[in-house]
């Protein structure tokens, strides 16, 4: 179950994680829309995606699959390919990428994941629920749930969890 709360910016807040979030998340509400100024909606939406894209040096896309609860404390670089899948309450530190290896299959991460700085996650992979993957790690196979990836190439060891 998404945690929205970890998506909420409070007035007056300087956050551009959060903000860039907001902007995708306005997008996609007023994109499915029939409301009679639905396409201006849209139209503020990207504009407010394209500042906070710039001001965040970030590449998400507008019609990225993202759960709720998203943490993007420091979305410097992070880059996040369309076909990429992010489940609820994922973390995501500075400069990770989740991209393809050449091909259009990109990776899924499943809930309460989280990623550290540097990480890039290429291919077809799936990181299972509560995993963590290091700093700088290159991930490019299946990580299991609860279990942690660390290293180029990324060695997968099990967390225990009790």
């Amino acid at each position: 179950m998404p945690d929205w709360s970890r998506e909420y910016k409070r007035p007056g807040e300087w956050n551009p994680g959060k903000s860039l979030l907001a902007s995708i998340r306005a997008y996609q509400k007023h994109r499915a829309s029939r409301h009679l100024l639905a396409s201006l909606f849209r139209r503020w939406s990207v504009l407010r995606h394209r500042f906070w894209s710039a001001i965040s040096g970030a590449d998400i896309p507008l019609n990225s699959q993202i759960e709720g609860g998203l943490l993007l404390p420091h979305p410097n670089g992070v880059v996040i390919h369309p076909a990429a899948k992010i489940g609820p309450n994922c973390l995501l530190f500075q400069q990770v990428t989740l991209g393809t290896r050449g091909g259009t299959e990109a990776p899924v991460l499943e809930g309460h994941v989280d990623v550290g700085a540097g990480a890039k996650l290429l291919g077809d992979i799936r990181v299972g629920a509560h995993a963590q993957i290091g700093a700088n790690a290159v991930v490019l196979g299946d990580v299991p749930e609860h279990a942690l990836a660390i290293g180029v190439p990324a060695v997968v060891r099990e967390l225990s969890h009790g």
